[in-house]
């Protein structure tokens, strides 16, 4: 998984208007922040933002985590690509990946997945992304 980016997910997110009721727990998916009542399937497919990394020639994905002020180390996830764009800007790499799969891959590392984030501000400008790609090349 490599190191944890420097993003800090509180520079993005917005403040709800009032904190919502926990909800009770039944299912080993809430340490994932996923409610019991609204609990998608293992295989539901999701968008999780993550880019290529190059190492010793060897390439491969890196999902990108972020610093949660209550939740501590957060991988973020989408269940659409729209929903993902929406909260992190069109220029976001990502990959998709089913929701059981990286709950569990998270859950190994002490990582929480937050499902459908409110997020107000981009993550990766296209900017960002070419010179990344200018980077790796």
């Amino acid at each position: 998984m490599g190191t944890v980016n420097a993003s800090r997910l509180l520079d993005y997110l917005e403040a709800p208007a009032t904190p919502a009721p926990e909800p009770p727990r039944r299912s080993c998916f809430l340490d994932y922040d996923l409610p019991a009542p609204t609990l998608p399937p293992y295989h539901t497919p999701v968008f999780v933002p993550a880019h290529p990394r190059y190492t010793d020639g060897a390439a491969y994905i890196v999902y990108e985590l972020f610093a949660h002020p209550d939740a501590g180390t957060v991988a973020l996830a989408f269940t659409s690509p729209r929903h993902l764009a929406d909260a992190l800007g069109e220029a976001q790499p990502w990959v998709a990946t089913s929701l059981g799969v990286l709950a569990e891959g998270m859950r190994e590392h002490g990582v929480t997945v937050r499902l459908d984030p409110v997020v107000t501000a981009p993550h990766w400008t296209p900017d960002d992304l070419a010179a990344y790609a200018g980077a790796v090349r």
